[in-house]
């Protein structure tokens, strides 16, 4: 009698962890910055005398600011993902940029009283987190093949978990040292934190699996020629075209509701009267909870009673989600043109709501952008996820600028804001659910390439 054969589960990589880490300091120097940025720009620069009268045009610079940075940041990683896919391979990118990532974070902590250096510093932060963003998520999709594939849909919820974390972190206590410590040890300590995540990249060094690059004409060629590459090029790119309307009402959260909340009554308890930055941490930590019960519970239990999570159902479910959440927090803005204060307890509320939407689409989208690309185009498609990422911050820098000038766009401000929003999102999710109806799906690990049906 032969033996018996024993089957063996499949096992995460042993890469996995060193990404991980990397990912949980790196979201930490950059949420920590972000946290404090559009309070600090209106202190510091743009409204120093704190008037009244300047309130209003001092806030829409600095939320046009804020999202200028973020529209390059999240622009760049084409750039990244192009030389990570054809050059240098996404390892040399990712450690490369790092350091100049690092190098970003000194100069705002150095320049925090001189506008032109601090914008320095924006713009060599946003090349290096820009530059790296596409080549780290593609990087974890590498470690996988076809035996682990059933694990990354886990694999993507963990990376996203670590985002969170670093996030919920940063937010807690960057804005307790910009209060207490100014903000040159405010902005300093994110840039340790992304020194800490450029070394533990290089320390996995020795177990990463390192797709080699395909050369500049081969990718080229992959590119812009006929063939399977540009079919999923293109499959890829159609889904994209609608998630920028959701990154427009999700970065919406770390500008105008920051500032929104500085006119709130933020007490939540007798003794707990938390900062306006901090308001983000109830979203983030609903977020993190989350996580794993939509990957281990609902997702698995909606599959087996034959109601099928696929990665574009999902989405749409969440771009309806969010814009909950932006419905909520355009009722408080109302009450808030009306000279009232209302309770931050209904802020906390939309942050809940709207991360709870916003995470849905985000670890699908991630996942689809790996999974739905052939090898030589998993970076760059991912670049294009992160680009939905730009194209919202570019027009909600655009809206803002006008209301700052007084121009065409003067009459969103206020709650009209949040209105113009939501209803953007309303047309955006019908068209979305129009077309991925008759949206084909077809997933790349390995080779031959996995058929939807094999990669669940």
């Amino acid at each position: 009698m032969p033996p018996p054969v024993l089957s063996t589960a499949p096992a995460f990589p042993r890469a996995l962890p060193f990404i991980i880490g990397s990912e949980v300091a790196e979201r930490f120097s950059y949420y920590g910055m972000m946290t404090i940025l559009p309070t600090f720009l209106v202190a510091q620069f743009f409204n120093p005398t704190h008037s009244t009268a300047l309130t209003g045009e001092a806030e829409a610079r600095a939320n046009a600011l804020v999202h200028s940075f973020s529209a390059l940041g999240y622009a760049l990683p084409v750039v990244g993902a192009l030389l990570a896919d054809w050059v240098l391979g996404k390892y040399r990118v990712i450690l490369y940029l790092s350091i100049l990532y690092c190098g970003g974070h000194v100069l705002l902590s150095a320049f925090n009283d001189d506008f032109s250096g601090f914008r320095l510093g924006l713009l060599v932060v946003a090349v290096g987190m820009g530059g790296i963003k596409s080549s780290v998520t593609a990087n974890l999709g590498d470690q996988f093949t076809p035996a682990n594939a059933s694990l990354l849909p886990k694999a993507y919820g963990w990376f996203q978990m670590s985002i969170d974390v670093g996030a919920a972190l940063a937010t807690i206590l960057t804005p307790l040292l910009y209060a207490h410590f100014g903000p040159a040890v405010a902005f300093g300590v994110p840039g340790l934190l992304m020194a800490t995540a450029a070394c533990t990249f290089w320390a996995g060094r020795r177990r990463y699996v390192r797709v080699p690059p395909t050369g500049l004409r081969a990718g080229l060629r992959q590119t812009l020629g006929a063939g399977e590459g540009r079919a999923a090029l293109r499959r890829v790119a159609v889904v994209f075209a609608f998630v920028p309307v959701l990154w427009i009402l999700n970065e919406q959260s770390s500008s105008e509701w920051v500032l929104q909340a500085t006119h709130l009554n933020r007490e939540l308890w007798p003794g707990f009267t938390p900062l306006a930055e901090q308001l983000q941490l109830s979203g983030i930590v609903f977020g993190i909870a989350l996580n794993p019960l939509l990957t281990y519970g609902l997702y698995p239990a909606l599959a087996r009673r034959g109601l099928r999570p696929t990665p574009l159902r999902r989405m749409g479910a969440g771009m309806v989600i969010a814009t909950l959440g932006v419905l909520i927090v355009g009722a408080v803005q109302t009450r808030v043109d009306a000279g009232g204060h209302p309770s931050a307890w209904w802020q906390v509320l939309a942050y809940c709501v709207l991360v709870g939407g916003v995470i849905m689409v985000a670890i699908t989208g991630l996942e689809y952008a790996y999974t739905h690309a052939i090898s030589a185009l998993k970076s760059l498609t991912t670049s294009l996820w992160v680009l939905t990422i730009a194209a919202a911050n570019f027009g909600l820098s655009l809206v803002n600028g006008s209301i700052a000038r007084g121009g065409w766009l003067a009459g969103l401000h206020g709650a009209n804001f949040y209105w113009f929003s939501a209803g953007l999102m309303a047309m955006n999710v019908t068209l979305f659910a129009l077309v991925a109806a008759r949206l084909p799906e077809k997933v790349y690990i390995g080779n031959p390439p996995l058929e939807p049906a094999a990669a669940e």
